[in-house]
């Protein structure tokens, strides 16, 4: 489908903030804005979870552990699919990826962003 392109994850304190961002370069705008996209993410020795998701109609989904402190958003005019963490707790420390569910289903993943929260 269409290639996503992760960014904006480092290093932060816990009870601090990051924002992701999720990309499209190559898609038209009137192929990105109908894809359904969610955050993942995955710590080692375990398997990927789903954190947020958007759909086409902006509706949003969020795990559990997450709601409240994330905020997933979307801006089709630049392609875009953000994720915008508060409250970060060590717990949160994971890679990150971004993927619509048929690309997930294939598993087809990007390289995913590192985000790493310290006690």
């Amino acid at each position: 489908q269409v290639r996503l392109v992760e960014s904006g994850g480092g290093l932060v304190p816990a009870g601090g903030s990051l924002r992701l961002s999720c990309a499209a370069p190559r898609a038209i705008t009137s192929v990105f804005a109908p894809l359904t996209i969610s955050w993942y993410r995955q710590t080692p020795g375990q398997q990927r979870e789903v954190v947020a998701t958007i759909g086409s109609d902006r509706n949003t989904a969020y795990a559990d552990v997450v709601k409240g402190r994330f905020t997933i958003s979307r801006d089709n005019s630049r392609k875009v699919v953000r994720l915008e963490m508060s409250n970060l707790k060590p717990e949160d420390t994971a890679v990150y990826y971004c993927n619509t569910p048929v690309r997930a289903k294939d598993d087809v993943w990007g390289q995913g962003t590192q985000v790493t929260v310290s006690s």
